[in-house]
């Protein structure tokens, strides 16, 4: 594409294309009021041609702020600006708009497209891919997809190196495990397309590689004492109080995962052996958990007084009708955020405060008490101790053990 654009015509074809995608009425409009203003803020400097540091200019001169030292973290009225900014730069580099969110309207396959999606959808349940991770594959080729219809791609068979290149420019602003997992699932797909005859060659070759060396980020702890006011917070002598008690009790004291909760059913439960037997939704393998009386009485004390009449063969339900199990993408953030906030815990900027952090906290607490990493790994349903070794850099007070002496190394300088 040109970079020079008369804005007055960058902005017309914008807004016509968020149209033609179904962006909502609403939306649209938004960005039509703001590329208006920003259109007059043209005018009074003698600008007629779009560029970024135009629209850095205005963002500095209106709201204060500029891509440049822009963030995700910035508050949400930056963060349309923003997005109006970069919409305009994208489809002036791409000629399309790089849509970081499906629309609210249902997505409809194109038709050179629908047949491969769907097949290669078919080829992922095949695969055995957890739910959320095919979930995901499937909307970063989705955002492909859209792309080549946008660069007027009329078949699969026409794809070329060139569209992989031209691409993998609009994602060169992103993370680099971001970059990664789309560059990954690219070579996927076009894999797929040529051993399915979609296209005669094997494109997966001539997609970059980017070096990604394994360092997973330092897990967020709570300290123990936060753990006890959370659960001290909690209003015990109501029924959502009673469900969600025992809920945070699974976590922080079995380290159970959360999705292993909301699929918990009455018959995992076994009194008799004072244990839970479930098969975990991520790994697929047979674990059980011990019913410690805190607990047991917890989950009898909602069984008896908290849970509502249902058929629902789920322990746990929601308390409004229909009294059925969470939804399948539920994470129960809003549970733990609303006992955070009820014991006036502050949490430092960036921490994570979801309900796995919980289970981070469990295994910080387990290496403290210097329980060996296998059973830690057993506890927390990892398949091996790979994964649990990421606790080790939580672990302070074993850090210090290794930490060496100076004076001690400098004695061997002379050998």
């Amino acid at each position: 594409m040109n970079p020079k654009v008369p804005i007055r015509k960058l902005v017309a074809e914008v807004l016509a294309e968020l149209e033609r995608l179904n962006y909502a009425k609403n939306t649209c409009n938004q960005y039509r009021r703001f590329y208006n203003r920003l259109i007059t803020f043209a005018d009074s400097i003698g600008e007629t041609m779009y560029s970024e540091d135009l629209g850095n200019k205005y963002l500095r001169m209106h709201h204060n702020f500029d891509l440049e030292n822009y963030t995700t973290f910035s508050h949400r009225t930056f963060r349309g600006q923003a997005r109006c900014i970069r919409v305009l730069g994208d489809y002036q580099l791409h000629g399309a708009i790089m849509r970081r969110k499906t629309t609210k309207v249902p997505y409809e396959r194109t038709p050179q497209f629908a047949e491969a999606l769907e097949g290669y959808q078919k080829e992922c349940v095949q695969r055995n891919y957890s739910e959320q991770g095919m979930r995901t594959r499937i909307y970063r080729v989705r955002l492909f997809i859209d792309y080549l219809d946008d660069c007027g791609l009329a078949s699969l068979s026409l794809l070329t190196a060139q569209h992989l290149s031209d691409y993998t420019r609009t994602i060169a602003g992103y993370h680099k495990k971001s970059i990664s997992a789309i560059l990954t699932t690219l070579r996927s797909f076009l894999k797929f397309l040529y051993l399915k005859g979609y296209h005669e060659k094997d494109l997966s070759d001539d997609v970059p590689k980017l070096k990604q060396p394994h360092c997973p980020k330092i897990p967020s702890a709570w300290k123990p004492e936060d753990v006890k006011r959370v659960l001290e917070a909690v209003d015990r002598g109501n029924p959502n109080g009673k469900r969600d008690y025992a809920i945070l009790l699974m976590v922080a004291r079995l380290g159970m995962r959360v999705q292993d909760i909301k699929e918990l059913k009455l018959t995992n439960l076994n009194w008799a052996a004072r244990n839970i037997e479930i098969v975990q939704h991520k790994t697929k393998r047979t674990v059980n958990y011990p019913i410690l009386d805190d607990i047991g009485w917890a989950i009898i004390d909602y069984l008896k007084n908290g849970r509502p009449q249902t058929k629902s063969p789920h322990l746990f339900v929601r308390h409004h009708a229909p009294f059925e199990t969470f939804g399948p993408h539920a994470n129960l953030h809003n549970i733990i955020a609303k006992y955070t906030r009820l014991a006036g815990i502050k949490l430092r900027t960036g921490a994570a405060q979801g309900m796995h952090s919980l289970r981070h906290t469990l295994a910080s607490v387990l290496l403290e008490q210097e329980t060996p990493l296998p059973v830690i790994s057993e506890i927390l349903g990892h398949m091996n101790t790979m994964s649990t070794s990421v606790y080790l850099k939580i672990d302070l007070e074993g850090l210090r053990k290794c930490a060496l002496d100076p004076d001690e190394v400098f004695q061997y300088d002379d050998i």
